[in-house]
């Protein structure tokens, strides 16, 4: 079964940095796109930033130029670094993950974890 566990959330006052992580652990073949989304209450789910296998990588317009996405293939985790937060970037972080569970084409599936809050005061 995979799993994805986040960390890294906490409370941090406006102007600061934290750095969240997403380790991506089970049985299966490999990892495509991982990505951060985040959520607050009433509100949808937004994208904050995917990496492909590639390295790649896509950013929501609220964090471009602030939040740093990469990742360490050989560990199956992504990282999110956040800097000059705003309380606007107050929410629960999701990590998702794009997993291959075997070679056949389309075999696979996207995965997400329970999310970490994040916080900033102003």
């Amino acid at each position: 079964q995979v799993q994805l566990v986040e960390s890294g959330g906490g409370v941090v006052q406006a102007g600061g940095s934290l750095r969240l992580a997403c380790v991506v652990s089970g049985s299966m073949f490999g990892i495509n796109t991982m990505g951060w989304y985040r959520q607050t209450p009433g509100i949808q789910r937004d994208l904050v930033a995917t990496i492909t296998r590639g390295g790649g990588t896509n950013y929501g317009d609220s964090v471009k130029g602030r939040f740093t996405i990469s990742r360490d293939s050989a560990k199956n985790t992504v990282y999110l670094e956040m800097n000059s937060l705003k309380p606007e970037d107050t929410a629960v972080y999701y990590c998702r993950a794009e997993v291959k569970m075997s070679v056949r084409v389309g075999d696979s599936y996207q995965f997400w974890g329970q999310g970490t809050q994040v916080t900033v005061s102003s």
